[in-house]
């Protein structure tokens, strides 16, 4: 016939308890698991890196930005035709103050650059050579700046450029 299961109060409770747990630490596992995508979709975003298909002797954009109030270091990843022999900045929509840059080559040799320059809108910066003689091939640029107070609290628009010379292939 029909077997029948009786639980009392307490055996209710212990089932309600044991459930509760499993579904909250399942809860807290799927929401750790959104934040981490969720949070490397933003630093994939963030990083979106400059893609140089051009090797034509000249001045190409390597990458820009969009800089504000809130962040006053930016990098700029560069992949592709990468070797430059100089670079500069071109800011508009703001003014901005470049304290210095850290230039990353794909040696993995470093250059530290002092700039201390007000960039005026539109304006650009001196132009920076870099170290080891001819082009040398950029992995990353990362850039100190702060945005300078403006009467309509826009946001800068930074624009780095690179020289290509083809003096080293």
């Amino acid at each position: 016939m029909y077997n029948t299961v009786w639980f009392n109060a307490a055996d209710l409770c212990i089932l309600k308890n044991q459930f509760n747990s499993k579904t909250m630490k399942m809860k807290k596992s799927l929401i750790i698991m959104l934040l981490a995508i969720a949070g490397s979709f933003g630093v994939a975003s963030a990083q979106t890196p400059a893609i140089m298909v051009s090797d034509a002797a000249g001045w190409h954009k390597i990458g820009e930005k969009t800089v504000d109030f809130n962040t006053e270091r930016d990098e700029i990843s560069v992949i592709g035709s990468d070797r430059f022999s100089t670079i500069k900045f071109k800011v508009t929509e703001a003014a901005i103050y470049l304290v210095s840059l850290e230039i990353a080559y794909e040696s993995g040799d470093k250059q530290d650059v002092k700039i201390n320059q007000e960039i005026k809108t539109p304006g650009e910066s001196r132009t920076i050579d870099l170290k080891g003689g001819s082009e040398r091939s950029i992995k990353k640029i990362i850039f100190v700046y702060r945005t300078l107070p403006n009467s309509k609290d826009e946001k800068a628009h930074v624009e780095i450029w690179g020289l290509k010379t083809n003096t080293v292939k």
